[in-house]
């Protein structure tokens, strides 16, 4: 992609944002009104990289299908129509747009976010390359805000905080959502553009105080410390040297999460918290669980690590290849072709997608959770996070005794399903259903069952086994000594707290 614009050198003037935030808002040019207004169809034309429909439904000289076709669908608008609703010349000072004969065109995609509390935001970011216009996105291109975006921006644990880090900021997306929870707020990307248009999209969105700033990884911060830190780090994994700086580190492999993983500590508060998205191999010789789990492990961190998607190699390739436009292209086979040698070369058999959470405990016996997600949870997943955790701590940090003293309690949400054949006597099983949250299945026997109808954190769980076996006709002492492991990992996964 040829670089037809060019991206403010400098801070986008304040007086600018307002008026044009104004504007937009003005025009319910947010998500709901785009919504509404593009109707069901369209948008699902959009999706499909089709912008027909989009087109036809902003027809006319109506401000918000206007804005639409100028920022959202990228297409040039009568300069006569601009000027009535923009202040043109300002915005082209900018380098937000350009005039071109009688008509206006953008230089940027600008799009309405939603943030928390539904307050409008907006992400200014390059526009998009789309499937058949012949162009590759420039090496140095700052791609929109997506589902991973917003996948990281649902992960966020909820604040008050006092500072809080982006790193690799992007088009600045997850320093808005940071906004409202930290303080103070510093976004940083190895991209000058980056930096740049970030900065733009803050100021539209009237975060003013948000501290900029250029440089790889943790270099921009180095000797600070923050209470939250998020990242959507260039996580793809290629054989190639990084070509797009927005998904390609120069790390090999899968090393750019795992130095970030290694390096987060240092730079978190006590209690502070540290969540990315990352990529992770999947190897002949390797399991991913120890894999991943391994760079948390010595770090004093406690950990959630959860895979939520895995490719084989085929797929993952083709998948960014669609990202960079490249299916049609000369290039396109060499490059999947070399893509696969690198993978049989490498061992690699498939590539996992999901997240990783880090809590700074400072503790030797700090637990790491590593486990596979890949049915529908509850978003978003910041709020009950925390718990998750706690819960993963609490078991791990418990031994039989402590447990069999401990009072606990079934979690709210959680209910017993029983599945037999109709008429008999006894269930062919017996599960636990979280009906929110991270919506866990678990088997369990018939102790474990009877414990979760008695038990409200009244009692410790000794006595309680101890009737239960009773009225079951077993062994007090073999139910008690049966009962930790099950109950442990009960714990861990969120179906019973221990009661403080």
């Amino acid at each position: 992609m040829t670089d037809n614009g060019r991206v403010p050198e400098t801070d986008f003037p304040r007086s600018l944002a307002d008026r044009l935030r104004g504007i937009l808002i003005d025009a319910d040019y947010t998500v709901s009104g785009v919504r509404d207004r593009l109707g069901d169809a369209a948008a699902r034309a959009l999706a499909r990289e089709e912008l027909v429909p989009a087109l036809r439904a902003t027809g006319g000289d109506e401000r918000l299908g206007l804005l639409l076709r100028l920022w959202w669908l990228q297409s040039p608008i009568p300069e006569r129509a601009a000027r009535a609703i923009l202040p043109v010349d300002e915005l082209a000072g900018a380098g937000l747009v350009a005039t071109d004969g009688d008509t206006v065109r953008a230089l940027v995609n600008l799009t309405p976010w939603e943030l928390e509390e539904g307050r409008p935001g907006f992400v200014v970011s390059d526009p998009k390359v789309r499937p058949g216009q012949g162009l590759v996105p420039r090496p140095d291109h700052v791609v929109g805000a997506g589902g991973a975006s917003s996948t990281l921006a649902e992960l966020m644990v909820n604040g008050p905080f006092d500072r809080a880090l982006d790193l690799g900021t992007g088009c600045g997306v997850q320093a808005l959502h940071l906004a409202s929870r930290a303080r103070e707020v510093v976004a940083t990307d190895l991209n000058p553009r980056a930096v740049r248009l970030a900065g733009t999209s803050l100021a539209l969105s009237g975060v003013r105080d948000a501290r900029l700033a250029q440089g790889s990884l943790f270099e921009p911060v180095a000797g600070e410390r923050f209470d939250l830190v998020v990242s959507n780090p260039p996580f793809v994994i290629t054989p190639e040297s990084a070509r797009y700086t927005y998904r390609e580190s120069d790390l090999p492999g899968d090393q750019v999460c795992a130095e970030l993983v290694r390096q987060a500590p240092a730079h978190l508060t006590e209690g502070g918290w540290c969540q990315i998205l990352a990529n992770w191999v999947h190897s002949d010789g390797d399991d991913w669980e120890d894999r991943v789990g391994g760079w948390v492990t010595g770090t004093g961190c406690s950990g959630w690590v959860v895979q939520r998607d895995v490719q084989d190699p085929a797929e993952y390739v083709e998948l960014w290849l669609r990202d960079s436009c490249e299916h049609g292209t000369p290039e396109y086979t060499r490059r999947y072709d070399a893509w696969l040698d690198y993978f049989e070369r490498e061992g690699i058999k498939g590539i996992g997608f999901g997240w990783i959470c880090l809590r700074n405990d400072v503790a030797q016996d700090a637990a790491v959770r590593v486990e596979e997600l890949r049915h529908e949870i509850e978003r978003p997943v910041g709020p009950y996070l925390p718990e998750v955790v706690d819960g993963a701590m609490t078991a791990l940090r418990l031994p039989d005794t402590a447990l069999l003293s401990a009072h606990v309690a079934l979690a709210p949400g959680v209910v017993e399903e029983r599945v037999g054949r109709p008429g008999a006597p006894d269930p062919e099983k017996i599960l636990l259903r979280q009906r929110d949250g991270l919506r866990r299945v678990a088997r369990i026997g018939t102790v474990e069952a009877a414990l979760a109808g008695v038990c409200d954190g009244t009692m410790p769980v000794g006595p309680l086994l101890d009737v239960i076996a009773e009225l079951m006709g077993e062994d007090p002492e073999v139910v008690r000594g049966r009962a930790p492991d099950a109950l442990r990992t009960l714990i861990s996964e969120g179906f019973f707290k221990v009661m403080r």
